[in-house]
């Protein structure tokens, strides 16, 4: 299953106390708390709120409406071509998220509202990278289409590195690294995987942790296999059972006569 990025707010030292503390909240699974700490009076603060609100759905799988109320604030201030293309790029999530869960499907929607941030983003804006990387979803896990997702994920693997966004770089890491799983290409997989795990621990992304524990171990052989999946479920009921869709990827495997 693939996931959501938004990029690092309050992972560097030069960021303020606000965005420090709204990030150790969304890191820690606190989306809600994190978002309240948001006042939405400008386009960006509007839309941050809007994206923990997104991204609290797609690894909860809850909040449905609060996210949709945030995005439709978020649209209503967005003035600038920059803005209202980033406001339609968590649009394009937010249905992704449903369509992938199994809420709702949003496919179309979610591939309208993509398309309608890619006329409005500048080629060189750093919104393009997380666009790059969503548009990699959609063609991965809607389309079923691993050559375009491929070619999305490197186009947003750039993106990162040029505008020195590591945690969007942890997740192209990951996703282009189960590219190279699906495709037997062990010792790049767990390349990938394990520069998106370092990335996750250095930033103090918990929430993020496991996941990249547990797709390490995928790549990985015995023992070290196992002890990375334990240590992923230790994080996993740390944070309550988030994400859950992570549950599905530790569960153990069915006993066979």
């Amino acid at each position: 299953m693939a996931h959501t990025a938004m990029s690092g707010h309050g992972t560097t030292a030069g960021d303020d106390p606000l965005q420090t503390a709204v990030w150790r909240l969304r890191s820690r699974a606190c989306w809600a708390d994190a978002a309240a700490l948001l006042q939405p009076h400008t386009a960006e603060a509007a839309l941050q709120r809007a994206s923990l609100l997104v991204e609290r759905c797609l690894y909860t799988e809850q909040g449905w409406a609060d996210a949709e109320d945030a995005l439709r604030t978020a649209e209503a201030v967005a003035q600038s071509d920059d803005e209202r293309g980033a406001a339609a790029c968590e649009r394009g999530q937010l249905a992704y998220a449903a369509t992938l869960l199994g809420v709702r499907d949003r496919a179309d929607e979610a591939r309208a509202a993509l398309g309608r941030a890619a006329a409005l983003l500048a080629p060189g804006a750093r919104g393009r990278a997380l666009l790059d990387f969503r548009r990699g979803l959609l063609a991965e896990n809607l389309a079923r289409s691993p050559q375009a997702a491929r070619a999305a994920y490197r186009r947003a693997h750039a993106g990162a590195v040029a505008h020195d966004d590591p945690l969007l770089l942890s997740f192209t890491w990951r996703h282009l690294a189960g590219l190279a799983l699906r495709d037997g290409e062990l010792a790049e997989a767990r390349h990938g995987f394990a520069e998106s795990l370092r990335i996750r621990e250095e930033l103090g992304y918990l929430v993020g942790t496991a996941p990249a524990l547990a797709s390490l171990a995928d790549a990985e052989t015995e023992p070290e296999a196992s002890r990375l999946r334990a240590e992923a479920g230790r994080l996993f009921r740390l944070l309550g059972g988030v994400p859950t869709w992570l549950a599905r990827q530790l569960a153990p495997p069915a006993a066979t006569a």
